[in-house]
């Protein structure tokens, strides 16, 4: 398999994107989740292409975006979309909010399950939403599950819809089949809303790959709604593009019922490079999963080397590592002290979670693996005895 290289730092200075104007250029940059490969060739010449001709006006719909998604979706994710059942948006996080406003009433609970991406705890508020936690069951050890009794409790109490992040952010989890279907059932019992968000979907490795959730039975396509994009696995984020993916007259009439302007605030660039990507993207991105496969590991022996101790697990998806800290003595939020006296900027573990992320921090490792091991050296050096 031909690796795609990420570039070296001297190149990456000269972006101007949030991973590389946050922070001072004596610090390595690791909390944001955006890679540094450079662009696939098929989505630069795209936009190229688009600049030349002056393409710059409104994108002109959903439409050509689900048909390339449809696919892509086919052949990469064993998953059967109809195109007619996508309305695009700006991105997934935007998404989410439009969906829940319309299975949720003002002040309904909504499940997520932390440690999570951090953004699902603002969200839910933006929905409407009340947040109920319920935490992952296991750990960085025997590796990490839904708590489907747990959820079960919820809907019970009264949630009335769930934020499923699948594959899991920060853990890399992939939920398998049989977990997504019973979840599916439960929310069918209860009458309730999965709202999945898939964005990581297709940087899923091949031996764990992921199940989108509206494959896994009648009950998922009856009561999930799936928001995806290219954007994280094609280095997209900056391009504004996002699909709303139903499959039952339920999940369409989601969809129809939001207001007109959320297909509209999807990107012209964002809508190019998405098609692009999903039409010609694949051999860049089985390139950059066997780059990924590799620094998953290079990472596992950093750590035995330079930190002992620290707790990881290799993530079944995506290119972000969940780190347990906690044997450092760095406190319940090591990222801070990271940044401080290691100079390596890490996402903020208690973010995900107040109670679950305490102790913890998030790797980005889609960079050289020169870089990735200057930060675990530079970790390492950092490393003080742990508090009693």
């Amino acid at each position: 398999m031909q690796r795609v290289a990420a570039e070296p730092l001297d190149i990456l200075r000269t972006r101007t994107s949030a991973k590389w104007r946050s922070f001072p250029p004596d610090v390595l940059p690791l909390p944001v989740a955006e890679m540094d490969y450079p662009l696939a060739e098929p989505i630069a010449h795209a936009l190229h292409a688009a600049v030349d001709r002056s393409d710059t006006g409104y994108s002109s719909g959903s439409r050509p975006v689900a048909e390339a998604f449809q696919g892509f979706a086919a052949t990469r994710l064993g998953w059967d979309v109809d195109p007619a059942r996508v309305t695009c948006t700006a991105d997934v996080s935007l998404g989410n909010v439009e969906v829940l406003r319309r299975v949720t009433q003002p002040g309904d609970g909504v499940v997520i399950t932390s440690p999570v991406y951090y953004p699902f705890f603002d969200l839910l508020p933006e929905a409407g939403c009340a947040v109920v936690d319920v935490p992952l069951l296991g750990g960085i050890d025997e590796g990490w599950s839904l708590d489907l009794d747990g959820i079960d409790a919820a809907f019970a109490a009264g949630a009335r819809a769930m934020l499923l992040c699948n594959p899991h952010n920060p853990t890399g989890t992939v939920p398998d089949a049989p977990t997504l279907a019973a979840l599916a059932d439960i929310a069918a019992r209860h009458d309730v809303t999965i709202v999945s968000d898939e964005v990581h979907g297709p940087l899923a490795q091949p031996a764990t790959p992921y199940t989108p959730f509206l494959t896994v039975s009648d009950a998922a396509r009856e009561h999930g709604v799936a928001v995806t994009a290219a954007t994280k696995a094609f280095n997209l984020a900056g391009l504004k593009t996002a699909l709303i993916v139903t499959a039952s007259d339920r999940g369409d009439r989601v969809r129809a019922a939001m207001p007109y302007e959320v297909e509209w605030r999807m990107s012209q660039f964002g809508a190019i490079a998405t098609i692009a990507a999903f039409r010609e993207g694949g051999p860049w991105l089985d390139g950059v999963l066997a780059s990924l496969d590799d620094n998953r590991r290079l990472l596992a022996d950093l750590i035995a080397d330079e930190l002992p101790g620290v707790g990881y697990r290799m993530p079944d998806a995506s290119y972000l590592a969940w780190l347990d800290l906690s044997a450092l003595g760095w406190g319940d939020d090591p990222a801070a002290y990271a940044l401080e006296h290691a100079r390596v900027a890490l996402a903020n573990g208690p973010r995900f979670g107040a109670i679950a992320g305490r102790g913890h921090a998030r790797l980005n490792f889609a960079c050289t693996p020169e870089v990735l091991a200057e930060a675990v050296t530079r970790l390492g050096d950092a490393r003080v005895s742990p508090v009693e």
